[in-house]
């Protein structure tokens, strides 16, 4: 299973960007879009931002993956 993650363009020099992800920085690449810019929202996968996404449905999807990850912290 995969999953695509999504994250903020907090620096980009050409195709190539820093990206953050609840206050966590990886390198990513831009070349599949077109438009990317810092301050957008996408989501990463496989090092590859392959989608933009509007603010509130990222920070919903983080949200989400927050609550999935305590839930099977708390799973014995």
């Amino acid at each position: 299973m995969c999953l695509a993650i999504p994250s903020k363009i907090v620096q980009k020099s050409g195709n190539l960007a820093v990206i953050d992800v609840d206050g966590v920085r990886r390198d990513a690449n831009l070349m599949l879009l077109e438009d990317a810019e810092v301050g957008d929202w996408v989501i990463v996968h496989a090092g590859f931002a392959i989608h933009k996404i509007d603010e509130k449905s990222a920070l919903e999807t983080i949200s989400f993956l927050r609550e999935a990850a305590e839930f099977s912290e708390r799973q014995p």
